[in-house]
């Protein structure tokens, strides 16, 4: 009898196990395009769990996930073979491992059986970046600083065009069961994010700070681009970023940029993560006198970019007209003429978008920007 009531658990079990799966294979992304011919740019519309997320994303995109990871790995591998080997990437995951959340783990484990691609080769793959030193630019400009009292984002991605990345393009909106809808521009197969905005206006960028010299880096703790997805997930308000920011423990040098779009919480933060010194963080508001771009500050501004100078010329020779034009201008201006890989131009307080990927060798902000009204996906 014992047996016989064994045996019919073990067969409910398995009965629910593939009913499970089955709807999780019947859920299927939403796929559609912006812009045309070179500047065509994907759109994945994925919900759910973070593993069917994951998998959507992975099922939609099989054969872009596949191509963009294998040869971003490869190219990484052969550029600096000393650094970006098999060992040193696998060593890495196991050391920011403990600091992932469930959920996006999950979610990777989702993209891997969705696309194909062995769940070591995506790890290793969002690795790189983790291990890589880079630069990049963002400012925040807001209130008094534009023509209609939004606050405007820039998040310039000064990285190598070589690992052919700029090929696929992708823009991915999140729909979870549990958290805040949002929205990470990148590439296939790449799901950390390096910049995004949510359903609540809060946006984010980075510019990479960690030189060369330090490497190898301490990796004992989070990196920002699974924190950002953290913090795309849960943040409510500027308040609630920052506190999440300020509560984890993070790993190199960086600049994070914070906005929030809501008129009722509206405002930025420029955060100065230094984790191997004594003072780890550092959080500026505009007009802070002791910002390190001082005395150049300005009230409703927080910025540092790979060309200061003009940044800061730009920004005072337009002040009070900003709106999303000015800063496509000002984006283009700081790009990095040697590596510019993505540029995007956030609109926090409408949810919109502008964004411009690399062609080939030709940086981003020579590009085209392409236009994207968030609010019908994120609202």
């Amino acid at each position: 009898m014992k047996i016989k009531i064994f045996l019919y658990t073990i067969i409910l079990l398995t009965l629910n196990l593939s009913c499970s799966d089955s709807k999780v294979k019947e859920k299927v992304a939403e796929v559609s395009t912006i812009g045309s011919g070179d500047d065509k740019i994907t759109v994945v519309v994925v919900s759910g769990t973070p593993y069917e997320m994951g998998y959507q994303l992975g099922s939609a995109l099989k054969e872009e996930v596949k191509a963009a990871m294998t040869n971003f790995l490869k190219f990484a591998k052969m550029g600096e073979p000393e650094r970006y080997n098999n060992k040193n990437l696998d060593n890495a995951w196991k050391s920011v491992s403990p600091y992932i959340k469930d959920r996006f783990k999950e979610e990777l484990k989702g993209l891997s059986e969705g696309s194909g691609v062995p769940l070591i080769e995506l790890k290793r793959a969002h690795m790189v970046p983790v291990i890589g030193n880079y630069a990049c630019s963002g400012v925040d400009v807001w209130g008094k600083a534009t023509t209609n009292g939004h606050l405007y984002q820039i998040r310039n991605l000064d990285f190598t065009m070589r690992g052919e990345l700029q090929n696929y393009p992708t823009i991915v909106i999140y729909k979870p069961d549990k958290g805040i809808a949002h929205a990470s521009p990148a590439f296939a197969g790449y799901i950390a994010a390096h910049t995004g905005i949510n359903a609540k206006g809060i946006v984010l960028s980075e510019k990479g700070a960690s030189p060369g010299k330090e490497y190898p880096f301490n990796l004992d703790g989070t990196h920002f681009s699974t924190l950002f997805r953290d913090i795309l997930y849960d943040a409510n308000n500027l308040n609630e970023a920052v506190d999440m920011i300020k509560s984890t423990k993070l790993i190199k040098r960086y600049h994070l940029y914070v906005g929030d779009g809501k008129p009722e919480t509206m405002g930025a933060v420029k955060i100065l993560v230094s984790s191997p010194d004594s003072v780890k963080l550092t959080i500026w508001k505009d007009n802070d006198p002791t910002d390190e771009v001082a005395p150049k500050v300005k009230e409703n501004v927080c910025y540092y970019t790979m060309k200061n100078e003009k940044a800061y010329n730009f920004l005072s020779e337009n002040y009070g007209k900003f709106d999303h034009e000015k800063m496509i201008e000002l984006s283009k201006l700081v790009a990095d003429d040697d590596g510019n890989l993505e540029d995007v131009v956030y609109d926090a307080t409408s949810l919109e978008m502008w964004i411009a990927y690399a062609k080939d060798l030709e940086i981003a902000g020579s590009r085209p920007y392409i236009h994207i009204d968030l609010k019908k996906y994120l609202k």
